[in-house]
């Protein structure tokens, strides 16, 4: 599986997954989260995330107060010191990194404060949660930046 190729075409079939949305938005939500939950399974039993970590490498996840406190204490840093050295406030007022790609992201894409990682990074791509219709924009623009969203997607429009 060509990871690059589905994260292009994630990009490049962006119109029709937009219009693909409102459809899907009509559909059964029991039916749909069963789509995507079934899709994503498939996906990362297919898709080695360390072989991208493409999320890594381009967005920043939301740092909630939780994990700037856990990650503070890991790297021994004060709150303030690590938020000073490590984020930034965004556009949503969220706290978000102040660059990419990340900076606890290893050469070998190994997150080296993997058990420690913020809630979002645990989450993404967020194609396994419950009432995935609520968040299909989030989604569409996650293929983007995810293969796996993409190959999931992809896989569940032919079906709805």
């Amino acid at each position: 599986m060509n990871l690059k190729e589905l994260t292009d075409y994630g990009k490049a079939e962006k119109e029709f997954y937009l219009k693909w949305i409102k459809k899907a938005k009509k559909t059964n939500n029991r039916t749909l989260d069963e789509q995507f939950h079934k899709s994503h399974n498939e996906a990362f039993r297919k898709i080695d995330c360390l072989v991208c970590a493409n999320c890594c490498k381009t967005t920043s996840p939301i740092f909630r107060d939780v994990d700037i406190k856990r990650l503070s204490k890991r790297v021994r840093l004060t709150e303030s010191k690590f938020i000073d050295a490590y984020l930034k406030i965004d556009e949503d007022q969220d706290y978000v990194l102040q660059s990419s790609p990340c900076t606890f992201l290893g050469a070998d894409n190994y997150c080296s404060v993997y058990e420690d990682r913020p809630l979002a990074c645990r989450e993404y791509p967020h194609t396994d949660r419950k009432n995935m219709y609520q968040i299909l924009d989030l989604t569409r623009k996650n293929m983007e930046v995810c293969p796996a969203v993409s190959f999931i997607v992809k896989e569940i429009s032919k079906k709805i």
